[in-house]
């Protein structure tokens, strides 16, 4: 694997001024990914062997990452890899910050807070986009092509006067994440001819990235549960003002719990196995949020029955109501790009735990927005070697499963099996016991019984199982 990430970070290197800065910052990838503690500048530093040199060039060095040519590298890479539409998956979060100085950090809404209480915290609110890789057997790895620091304007004063009251207003309309979002959408529809199918939850289902969708894309997104539907209306010839909707149709709710309605069975891949869901459609029919010009298609999924144990109570989840922008577009086909949507947490989880994309300690606002990007683009281009390595359902060799893992092995390499499996990769050959032996002391003579000595290679390279 470690010669697939190495060919593709070669692929980067037409993107630098000069091949002193491409060294530079390969190294602060490569080290950013097998970095085992606090994922700062200085620890990246200390993993690649450079802590007793001077750190300054290597901070300069992040205000200059070219993280624009980075995700277009990416984007090139993933579309060489699939066939027919591309799948793009766009979600938000927030990296926790700790310093309130930190150019683009706020007060955010904490996703993690209990829902009868909202809790704040401080952080950078972020942006990425993930494509899909899809398998044989319908399941997909999405891979991060994208990844934008979306921050808010700070508010004037309350004694400022009304004309930066108005700036303020008009720079935090610009600066919604649905704004932001709809703009990455026309940038990306310039740089492929391929058709493409954004897939979202519902804070993107609305009429901001609606109305100005895209030529050739498609938006499947969840919408709420009482929205306003209504009829196809023909344009008809009369004076006065032309009709724009039809008659209004049931919301996906009173279509949801209509006993005349039959449910329809339709399967796809979620939770590493196939899976049949019952559904109801409705379409095409006209949605208010999506405007009078694009018609659009209703897919209700009913709730699905499982237990958190063998021999547990039968519980079920909340059911799910999907927009989609193409009427003609298969429902087997929606309900499958929908469920491949929730990789991309998966990705963030990935990000945040196991590589610290929000560790580093930065004040310049370049390297700030610079730096984090640049990792998420170090973590997908490990995703893609590893594809192209072991393919989507093949485990590393290297690295063997604890006892308590072997009965259910994962079905697909994990980002931390990666992760050790590259350590072991690069590391392998130069760790012996003998390495460090100047740390150990020998046990004294009058011991009862020898102790087991520690297995370093497995304590090291399966930290991060």
């Amino acid at each position: 694997m470690s010669v697939q990430l190495d060919r593709l970070l070669g692929g980067l290197a037409p993107a630098f001024a000069c091949a002193e800065d491409f060294a530079r910052a390969r190294t602060h990838w490569l080290a950013s990914l097998l970095h085992l503690g606090r994922h700062t500048v200085t620890g990246a530093l200390s993993t690649a062997g450079e802590q007793h040199q001077d750190w300054s060039a290597a901070y300069r060095a992040l205000q200059r990452l070219p993280t624009e040519e980075l995700f277009k590298y990416i984007q090139r890479q993933t579309l060489e890899r699939t066939a027919g539409p591309w799948v793009v998956a766009l979600d938000d979060s927030c990296t926790r910050k700790s310093g309130r100085r930190i150019p683009g950090c706020g007060w955010r809404r904490d996703p993690l807070s209990p829902p009868f209480h909202v809790n704040f915290t401080w952080g950078q609110r972020v942006l990425q986009f993930s494509a899909a890789l899809p398998a044989d057997d319908g399941s997909a790895r999405l891979v991060p092509i994208d990844w934008v620091e979306a921050p808010l304007p700070r508010k004037p004063r309350r004694t400022a006067s009304q004309a930066e009251w108005a700036v303020y207003q008009e720079a935090r309309r610009q600066a919604n994440v649905n704004q932001v979002a709809a703009a990455r959408m026309s940038q990306w529809r310039t740089a492929t001819d391929r058709k493409i199918h954004f897939v979202g939850d519902g804070r993107f289902t609305n009429r901001t990235v609606l109305s100005v969708l895209p030529k050739d894309t498609v938006l499947i997104g969840r919408t709420r549960k009482d929205t306003q539907l209504y009829a196809w209306c023909a344009p008809l010839r009369r004076n006065g003002r032309p009709r724009r909707y039809g008659t209004a149709l049931p919301t996906p709710e009173q279509w949801r719990t209509d006993a005349t309605v039959p449910w329809q069975e339709v399967t796809a891949w979620s939770s590493d196995a196939r899976h049949t869901l019952r559904i109801k459609q409705l379409g095409p029919v006209m949605a208010r949020i999506a405007g009078t010009t694009t018609p659009v298609r209703i897919v209700v999924i009913a709730p699905t029955a499982y237990r958190l144990r063998k021999g547990g109570r039968l519980l079920y989840r909340q059911p799910a109501y999907l927009l989609c922008t193409d009427p003609d577009l298969p429902v087997e086909t929606i309900v499958q790009e929908y469920l491949w949507r929730w990789d991309i947490e998966v990705n963030f989880r990935d990000e945040k735990s196991l590589l610290g994309v929000s560790e580093a300690q930065l004040r310049q606002p370049e390297a700030v927005r610079r730096q984090p990007a640049c990792a998420v683009g170090a973590y997908a281009l490990l995703l893609l070697a590893a594809l192209d390595t072991y393919g989507h359902h093949r485990l590393p060799p290297s690295v063997p499963l604890p006892k308590w893992r072997r009965h259910a092995p994962p079905t697909r390499p994990t980002t931390g099996l990666l992760l050790s499996q590259l350590r072991i990769e690069l590391w392998s050959r130069c760790l012996r016991r003998e390495s460090l032996t100047h740390f150990t002391t020998k046990p004294p003579a009058t011991q009862n019984r020898d102790k087991p000595l520690l297995d370093l290679a497995s304590a090291v390279f399966g930290s991060h199982r």
